[in-house]
């Protein structure tokens, strides 16, 4: 008798399901996990790298100290993980917000205005490319307060994709869609805000989603300058030489990362849905 499809035959003639790929790869990921943790001890204990990298049993232990109570708070310089990590989303919304705020409606006018377009075109080829490091003395010199900087770097560095994305978006509308609207006598704003911004709300949201994935990268390097958030957390480990937490500090920048990108995938998902369905 033929198999089906995703069925083994087990020894004593019961048939045996096969692993689907999810399940494959969820052990292909815990074997590559355990291989790296395995070299990870290994060369710590035999001198393999430099004294101050601790061991992988070592960083478990000091990662369970900050996870399994990270909200705890005897001081302004010693604070929970937890703590540090809602201050640097904190700031990171804000910044977000700022950038987006001014991107939107400037790729709004530029996908609208091929003449808008072209003059605003060279200052954004010649400030994009640079680095958010870059911004931080002029932040500085311009904001005269630490945390405005953090503020203003972190808008300058996530304005780029979105201001890309919905310029592409608006121009690259239907133009189906407004030979109804003007047929229907919309104004301009209701053209706007009822045809083209919807229309171009997928690639909003996807400059969205690279936008705040920048703005997150760009934390660490803004709160070297600041205290409470885990940028100045991980600077002021480091030269207390506590690679271990550091380490920690890194994988849960890395996991949140991860969770807000997933909400905006989400988000992005729902938007791309809405315009199908209507």
């Amino acid at each position: 008798m033929a198999r089906r499809k995703g069925q083994s035959m087990g020894a004593d003639g019961q048939k045996l399901p096969l692993l689907n790929v999810n399940q494959k790869a969820f052990l292909l990921f815990l074997a590559i996990l355990s291989v790296f943790l395995i070299v990870w001890e290994v060369g710590a204990n035999l001198k393999l790298f430099l004294p101050i990298m601790p061991s992988a049993s070592q960083t478990l232990k000091d990662f369970w100290f900050w996870v399994s109570n990270p909200f705890f708070d005897y001081g302004p310089n010693d604070r929970g993980i937890g703590w540090l990590l809602l201050t640097s989303i904190q700031r990171v919304l804000t910044g977000f917000s700022i950038g987006s705020a001014i991107a939107i409606p400037l790729g709004v006018l530029t996908g609208l205005s091929p003449v808008v377009s072209k003059a605003v075109d060279p200052f954004i080829q010649i400030l994009r490319p640079v680095s958010p490091l870059a911004w931080l003395p002029l932040g500085l010199a311009l904001m005269k307060s630490s945390e405005k900087t953090a503020l203003f770097v972190i808008a300058i560095s996530s304005i780029w994709p979105t201001l890309a994305n919905t310029k592409f978006g608006v121009s690259n509308v239907d133009p189906a869609y407004l030979n109804v609207a003007r047929t229907l006598g919309a104004s301009s704003w209701r053209t706007i805000y009822k045809v083209i911004l919807p229309a171009a709300a997928p690639n909003i949201v996807a400059g969205l989603r690279i936008s705040f994935a920048i703005s997150w990268l760009v934390i660490v390097a803004a709160e070297i300058l600041l205290s409470g958030g885990v940028g100045y957390f991980i600077w002021n480990e480091w030269n207390n030489l506590k690679i271990t937490s550091i380490i920690t500090a890194i994988f849960l920048i890395g996991l949140v990362g991860l969770v807000l990108d997933w909400l905006f995938g989400l988000l992005q998902q729902w938007v791309s849905f809405g315009q199908r369905s209507s």
